[in-house]
């Protein structure tokens, strides 16, 4: 079996986004002084490799430990959206049907739709947050009409970073059961063919959003 790791590593340098604060490590035990080794960590619920669910956007609407735990496993198809198109009359790079359409039926056969930008290897520059493809209306409402357990993608946001209203993330969210997994990385390793996938996330209550470790595997 090939497994490949599709989750960035939490580390005092890592990627955040610029007005939040990286993961703070702080010693709680140490082999010398107690004989152990063990730590507090700080950590923004959507900073590296996480999931978001509903009550990211709406305060009555789904959390993460409110899910079944078979929400985070399944059938994955990574598209290639690494050639994004040009949004009309925006600078906004878009990621539109024409990307989908050569999976044809294996779309249908998707629990998980991993959208591949290439965007991961900008991670650790500034560049990273800048100008990243993102799904146009017709994915979207392509997305809602399905029934996918999940989307991700390996960018900061299902949103662009301007404007800051996050339309996309509500609307996903508005009225149905399912998640968004950002900052995935490898995706270009997985090919065009379905595979197992999990991203499960530290079971936290009435969670906003949590990391999680994503993982693909091929029998």
């Amino acid at each position: 079996m090939r497994v490949i790791d599709l989750t960035r590593a939490f580390e005092p340098e890592m990627t955040v986004f610029p007005a939040k604060k990286a993961p703070l490590f702080e010693a709680a035990g140490t082999h010398e002084k107690d004989g152990y080794s063990e730590t507090i960590i700080r950590l923004f619920t959507h900073t590296g490799t996480h999931v978001d669910p509903p009550r990211h956007m709406y305060a009555d609407r789904t959390s993460l430990d409110q899910f079944p735990v078979s929400q985070f496993i399944g059938k994955a198809l990574v598209i290639d959206a690494r050639v994004a198109e040009e949004a009309d009359g925006s600078e906004e790079k878009a990621i539109t049907m024409k990307h989908l359409e050569p999976y044809g039926e294996k779309l249908e056969k998707a629990d998980f739709l991993l959208f591949n930008t290439g965007w991961d290897a900008k991670w650790k520059d500034a560049s990273y947050f800048e100008g990243y493809p993102c799904v146009d209306e017709e994915v979207l409402e392509y997305i809602l009409a399905g029934s996918y357990k999940g989307i991700g993608s390996d960018t900061y946001s299902l949103d662009p970073m301007s404007p800051t209203e996050h339309p996309r993330h509500y609307k996903l969210f508005k009225t149905k059961d399912i998640i968004n997994i950002e900052n995935l990385c490898n995706l270009d390793k997985c090919g065009s063919e379905l595979f197992r996938f999990s991203c499960f996330p530290i079971k936290i209550k009435d969670s906003d959003g949590a990391a999680a470790r994503a993982v693909a595997w091929f029998e």
